[in-house]
């Protein structure tokens, strides 16, 4: 996800690792070559960076309780090595944060756990089967979304396509869901791995379908500090064990059911 709201917790966790208004230069230095596994291992908890308002990777029950795929797989992974976790703002960004050139230019990545691609979601009744059957219709994205994104990268896929040359803006794929099936909007380019989570919860899911597009895929990685060697060598232990032991391919499945492509369970 390349939304706006994950850009600046994205923006906010980089300034608190690597910035102090009172600290100076060589202090700023200093902190960006620490390897920080043994604080957080003596400390007994990892801080992890989220959006808590990112269905279904890491949002909030009506009572306050953290959940989602992202939280469980955290949890799991850190669990093998004794240590809580705490998502806030800091150590690491687990929060369905995908690989760009510019994000790995400024921090270290994990292994990727979760490959995804954009579809296009639409009623069946409406008889869109192709990106071709687009032509002239409303289509819906998240505001700054991925999604979003790639339709004004790639003019030529869908902008060139839909009404007005534009999409019709969300600030939930909620509220895009309510306009779709009010027949508001015509389709609706959401990430994969969320479109079948979206749909299995509506009152009629079996009314929609999804349609392939042909942008890039996405690749899901825990973002941390440059200077972090260590922690991102356990991370990607930790998720390898969890691929070889079952416990990944139970929270894909808790989830987004046979939905999700995780290339560390790849063969």
């Amino acid at each position: 996800m390349k939304c706006k709201r994950l850009m600046a917790l994205f923006a906010t966790i980089f300034f608190i690792l690597t910035l102090s208004a009172c600290s100076g230069i060589s202090v700023n230095r200093q902190a960006s070559k620490v390897d920080n596994w043994t604080h957080i291992k003596d400390r007994g908890y990892v801080v992890v960076g989220v959006d808590d308002t990112f269905v279904p990777m890491d949002f909030q029950q009506k009572n306050g309780k953290l959940i989602g795929y992202d939280v469980d797989l955290a949890n799991a992974v850190f669990k093998l090595y004794g240590i809580k976790v705490s998502f806030q703002t800091i150590d690491v960004i687990w929060n369905g944060f995908s690989k760009t050139p510019a994000r790995e230019a400024r921090v270290n990545f994990s292994k990727t756990y979760l490959d995804t691609t954009q579809v296009i979601v639409a009623l069946k009744k409406n008889h869109i089967n192709s990106i071709n059957d687009m032509q002239n219709k409303a289509l819906g994205a998240q505001s700054g979304s991925s999604g979003y994104n790639d339709i004004m990268d790639y003019p030529k896929v869908l902008a060139n396509r839909i009404k007005d040359h534009y999409p019709i803006l969300y600030d939930s794929f909620t509220n895009a869901f309510i306009d779709l099936n009010a027949g508001r909007i015509d389709g609706l380019l959401i990430d994969s791995s969320y479109a079948n989570y979206y749909i299995s919860r509506q009152k009629h899911p079996e009314r929609f379908t999804e349609i392939d597009s042909s942008f890039p895929k996405e690749q899901f990685g825990v973002g941390m500090r440059k200077s972090d060697i260590t922690l991102q060598r356990k991370i990607n232990h930790g998720l390898d064990i969890l691929a070889k032991n079952g416990t990944l391919d139970r929270i894909n499945h808790k989830w987004f059911a046979d939905k999700a492509q995780s290339p560390l369970l790849k063969k």
